[in-house]
């Protein structure tokens, strides 16, 4: 590792552990971990007495690359990403997360001060991150943190996360063209649902992690 990659690692490994012990102030459990493998490792763990493992379509869980692992060990994979379902079977499979074992989804943003922030189209990612599975883990890339309040979260969440997003799901939004928020009126617009979780969720076992790696948009 170059030294500069050593200075920029260490810096951002300063800020992770802020936001760590931030989460952890609001009510989180919160982890820091040095690498993806390291938060991959920790989702296995916690995943062992799931029986059924919602995926809530996160570009950071698929960086993991856990779901063959979690097939592998017998687990129902609750994929609404998966290829070839029809409508009717995505939404379906959308409510199911909503009461499985397991929740794994990513946050757009991330601030020092412990503060969860997402934009969802539909808002079943969100819903699911609240209320009703058995256990969620949200994991969060370095780039996702914000030193800024909520305004500032939820403009990098439509300046950063949601034009590529809107690109990669196909949506027809003047942002997949252009690759910039314009606060579109567009039918298929994907930015619907804003939430912010500045506490954890009072019946929710809801936990962090804080990856000293680049994760998803």
């Amino acid at each position: 590792m170059s030294l500069t990659s050593e200075l920029v690692t260490w810096t951002w490994e300063k800020k992770c552990l802020q936001a760590v012990e931030s989460l952890k102030k609001n009510g989180f459990s919160a982890r820091y971990c040095t690498t993806g493998a390291e938060a991959a490792d920790y989702i296995l763990a916690e995943a062992g007495e799931a029986r059924s493992v919602g995926f809530g379509g996160s570009m950071s869980i698929k960086d993991l690359a856990v779901e063959p692992l979690l097939l592998e060990k017998g687990k129902e994979l609750l994929n609404h990403g998966a290829p070839g379902l029809v409508p009717e079977e995505r939404l379906e499979i959308m409510r199911r997360q909503l009461t499985c074992d397991l929740f794994l989804s990513g946050t757009n943003a991330l601030t020092l001060s412990g503060a969860l922030v997402n934009i969802d189209a539909i808002g079943n990612r969100v819903g699911s991150m609240f209320f009703g599975p058995r256990k969620v883990i949200v994991v969060a890339g370095r780039n996702k943190l914000v030193d800024g309040d909520i305004p500032t979260a939820i403009r990098r969440v439509k300046d950063w996360a949601s034009p590529p997003n809107a690109r990669r799901l196909n949506y027809k939004t003047p942002c997949a063209e252009t690759g910039f928020c314009c606060d579109c009126t567009s039918p298929e617009r994907i930015c619907r649902v804003i939430s912010v979780l500045e506490r954890k969720p009072k019946f929710t076992d809801l936990h962090v992690l804080v990856v000293n790696e680049e994760l998803g948009l």
